[in-house]
C-alpha cells in the first residue's frame, strides 16, 4: 500500500519480529516483564500490578518519542495497551475485550479498567468473527459493550495450505512465559522420550538458531520463522500448543487434531481450553497431570476444525480503510 513499516516490541517477540522482517526498521520498547510463578492469576498479576502500570506509561513515553523522531502517522498495537500517541490513528488490535478473573468484584474492577485503556485508542480490531462463539467466545462476544468502534477482522494467522508429506508424528510448539514454558518443555520431553513417535519440539527460544536431536526420535529446534514453521505444522499428525488465541487461530487455519495445554494462571487460555473441551474441538489436558501417551491415543477421538470453517478474512478491508485514514 505504499506504507514505510516501523516494528517496535521486546523480549522474545522483538527477536522472532527481526528474524522475520530483517529488512525492517526494529525498536525496543519498556518489557511487561509478566511472569506466570503459580496458577494463581490475581496473585501472579496482583504481585506484580505497580510495575504493570509503570511499563505501560513507560511504553507510552517510548511511543510519544518514537512517533515525534520516526514522523508515524499511524499504530497498530498488538496487546501493549499503552502504545497509543495523541498525534496519530491509533488501533489495538485484541481479542480480549471481556476479561475473565477468578473473582466477580475483580472482574468488574478489571473490565472498567480495561475499558478505559481501550478507549485511548480510535478503532479496536478484533481477529475473529462477528457470529458467536467464534474462535474466541465470550472473550469477544460478550454482552458488555469494550468500545464504541469495534470491528471484526477474521481470524489471522500464518498458516498457507498445500500440500506436504508427513514427517513428524507430533508437532510441540512451546510458548509464553517463563518459568512455565521450561515446565512444560521438560514434562513433555521426558515422557516423549519413552514413546515411539517421531517428534519435533520448537522450544520457542528466539535469542539464537539451534538445532540438535534430544533421542533418536525427538528433534528440537529453539524457533522457526512462519514459513519454517508452517511446512513443520503440515508435514505434522498431531500438534500440541498453548491455548493461546494466535495458536488457536493457526489450528483453525490449519485444520489438525490438537492437544491444547493451558498455561497455568492465565485465565485466558484456561476459559479458551475449557470451551474448546466442551465441544469435544481439541483435547485438553492441565500441564500438572499431562500424560502424552494417553492424549496421544485420545486424540483421534475429536472432532477439530476444518480448515475452511474460518476462512473468511476482512483484515484487508479493515487496514485498507485504516490507511485511507491516514493520508
Amino acid at each position: 500500500m505504499g506504507l514505510e513499516v516501523l516494528m517496535a516490541s521486546d523480549g522474545v517477540a522483538l527477536h522472532l519480529l527481526k528474524a522475520e522482517f530483517p529488512h525492517l526498521p526494529a525498536f525496543r520498547l519498556p518489557s511487561y516483564r509478566i511472569r506466570y510463578d503459580s496458577s494463581n492469576m490475581v496473585m501472579n498479576i496482583g504481585r506484580q500490578l505497580p510495575r504493570i502500570m509503570y511499563a505501560i506509561r513507560a511504553e507510552q513515553w517510548a511511543t510519544e518519542r518514537l512517533v515525534r523522531e520516526q514522523n508515524i502517522q499511524g499504530i497498530i498495537s498488538d496487546n501493549r495497551y499503552g502504545c497509543f500517541a495523541s498525534r496519530t490513528q491509533n488501533v489495538m488490535l485484541t481479542h480480549q475485550l471481556n476479561l475473565r478473573v477468578p473473582n466477580a468484584m475483580l472482574e468488574w474492577i478489571a473490565n472498567r479498567v480495561l475499558r478505559g485503556v481501550l478507549g485511548k485508542f480510535g478503532e479496536i480490531w478484533v481477529p475473529d468473527v462477528a457470529e458467536a462463539p467464534g474462535l474466541s467466545g465470550d472473550l469477544s462476544h460478550g454482552e458488555r459493550q469494550a468500545h464504541p468502534n469495534v470491528r471484526f477482522i477474521g481470524p489471522l494467522s500464518r498458516i498457507d495450505i498445500h500440500a506436504i508429506e508427513q514427517e513428524y508424528d507430533v508437532a510441540v510448539v512451546l510458548s509464553g512465559p517463563e518459568p512455565q514454558r521450561t515446565y512444560l518443555e521438560q514434562r513433555l520431553l521426558e515422557q516423549a522420550m519413552l514413546l515411539p513417535q517421531k517428534f519435533i519440539f520448537i522450544q520457542g527460544k528466539t535469542q539464537a538458531k539451534e538445532h540438535h536431536y534430544a533421542a533418536e526420535n525427538i528433534e528440537m529446534v529453539s524457533y522457526l520463522t512462519s514459513r519454517e514453521l508452517n511446512e513443520v505444522l503440515l508435514a505434522s499428525g498431531v500438534l500440541i500448543c498453548r491455548s493461546g488465541y494466535s495458536s488457536i487461530m493457526d489450528l483453525a487455519a490449519i485444520g489438525k487434531k490438537a492437544i491444547l495445554i493451558p498455561t497455568p494462571g492465565q485465565t485466558e487460555q484456561e476459559y479458551l481450553a475449557d470451551m474448546f473441551a466442551s465441544h469435544n474441538t481439541f483435547l485438553v489436558q492441565k500441564q500438572e497431570e499431562i500424560d502424552l501417551e494417553a492424549g496421544l491415543e485420545q486424540v483421534g477421538n475429536t472432532i477439530g476444525f476444518t480448515a475452511t470453517r474460518f476462512g473468511h478474512n476482512l483484515f484487508q478491508d479493515a487496514l485498507e480503510h485504516w490507511v485511507k485514514q491516514l493520508a
